[in-house]
């Protein structure tokens, strides 16, 4: 699928502005049903990543600014107030101590987006007004996904309403443990309707698939009925992104765009909190859906302190001294 040329420089992370958005397509069950996993291979792959792909100095910095720039800065507290809100966001804005990145020559380095909750996406919207950062919203009866579905339909013309540019829905488990294909597709089509003009990422809640294999067939199903990314978990499950799911995620991701030319993109969310962590994501990408993906408009981490780390990395390696970590507070 040709790519579409970007308005300016400054809006070169959005979304919208590099690929033809995923159309979606007929559910093709025997695509579905055919796919498999073999978890004895996948661990292993995953397992060995880690040891066999490394990065120093100036490459180092280069890829950890690359992970700053697909970062979602998130807050999904039960205590969230506007003001915690707009210090993310001024943290989004400004991801990394202006020294450091008058130092690097990346001055102007934003993060992907900010995450919140419904009620926080004004205040979000206001605090960013001016900087091309789009605010995402977390939607669909989240974490859980068990609201009544006509709420969740509501809930996501609600947040798009508000201005939120990106929707964060979860389907629901369920449709994947009972192996409801045709229900799940419906269901996703269904939220992408509510969406409109507004990007869509569908969280799979990987960690309670139960099978490597569901998380295949979930992967597929959702990109089927039009998803623009596919995402690991909430945050809020007891397992989290783990390389094995990603895995599993991506080759779903590549063959999609194989039988369709469309790119759909990935998020990798929850535990993800070190910057070496976000090397070994950067490479798994690099290695399984290549370059092209490693850009905010394919690629996001969804993460909160993953920020900190990384500038607390950049700052070694602009000073040759480690800092203390609540030099690089976020939010």
């Amino acid at each position: 699928m040709a790519q579409t040329k970007a308005p300016s420089a400054a809006l070169t992370h959005l979304p919208q502005v590099h690929e033809a958005r995923n159309p979606g397509m007929p559910l093709d069950m025997d695509r579905v049903l055919r796919a498999r996993a073999n978890r004895s291979a996948i661990e292993r792959r995953a397992s060995t990543l880690p040891g066999r792909r490394t990065v120093k100095k100036d490459f180092q910095a280069a890829w950890l600014a690359r992970a700053i720039s697909c970062i979602d800065l998130t807050t999904l507290a039960g205590d969230d107030t506007p003001g915690r809100v707009a210090r993310l966001c001024a943290k989004a804005r400004q991801p990394v101590r202006a020294d450091l990145l008058e130092a690097l020559g990346l001055e102007g380095l934003t993060t992907g987006a900010v995450c919140v909750y419904h009620d926080m996406i004004e205040p979000a919207v206001a605090a960013l007004k001016g900087s091309g950062i789009p605010v995402a919203a977390v939607s669909t009866g989240f974490p859980a996904g068990l609201s009544p579905f006509p709420l969740r339909v509501a809930e996501i013309g609600q947040s798009v309403k508000a201005g939120a540019r990106e929707i964060d829905i979860v389907i629901s488990r369920r449709l994947v443990l009972t192996g409801d294909w045709e229900g799940l597709y419906e269901e996703m089509r269904t939220f992408r309707a509510a969406c409109g003009d507004a990007h869509v990422k569908a969280i799979l809640a990987t960690g309670e698939l139960g099978t490597l294999q569901n998380v295949a067939r979930a992967s597929l199903v959702c990109m089927m009925a039009g998803a623009d990314f596919i995402k690991t978990s909430t945050g809020k499950e007891s397992v989290n992104a783990t390389l094995p799911v990603s895995l599993v995620m991506m080759r779903a991701i590549r063959e999609y765009f194989q039988v369709t030319g469309y790119r759909v993109g990935y998020k990798p969310a929850g535990g993800i909190s070190k910057a070496k962590d976000a090397l070994v994501y950067l490479a798994m990408v690099k290695e399984e859906l290549g370059d092209r993906w490693l850009r905010p408009d394919l690629f996001r981490f969804g993460a909160s302190s993953l920020l900190g780390d990384i500038e607390r990395q950049l700052e070694h390696h602009v000073t040759g001294a480690y800092s203390a970590g609540w030099r690089h507070a976020v939010g």
